[in-house]
């Protein structure tokens, strides 16, 4: 992930910020400007629970560079109790038992070293509960 772009989203990677819309109350994360279900741009900060449920999931065998010394491993679509859905990595478990109804806890982990720069990009992912 280039520099620049990591450092626009801390606030969002760091604290688990997301979007609210007032007119429908759908919760996006990111958060948007613009409520893609009812195309309101009155959108409110609101922070997500660290808590999830796996909707579903796949096994990475074969990943890009970044991250070729930790395949295989799992990558999950997760809803959280506010309906927030977003992709994380499930770690701390076999990948092949991750599926569908799974609970986890959303920790705050090293995802990866950004090239030669040496830059340690932090963001969440998930742990079975």
């Amino acid at each position: 992930m280039p520099s620049p772009r990591y450092h626009r989203e801390i606030p969002a990677r760091y604290r688990l910020e997301a979007g609210k819309c007032s007119d429908c109350g759908k919760v996006l994360y990111p958060a948007r400007k613009v409520c893609p279900a009812c195309r309101s741009q009155e959108m409110e900060k609101v922070n997500l629970s660290p808590k999830g449920t796996v909707v579903t999931s796949t096994v990475i065998h074969v990943p890009p560079d970044e991250f070729l010394n930790e395949a295989p491993y799992a990558m999950a679509v997760v809803e959280t109790p506010e309906g927030a859905r977003f992709m994380t990595q499930v770690v701390d478990c076999d990948p092949a038992t991750v599926g569908p109804g799974m609970e986890l806890d959303l920790e705050f982990r090293l995802i990866q070293k950004e090239g030669n720069s040496g830059i340690l990009c932090y963001g969440h992912k998930g742990v079975p509960a």
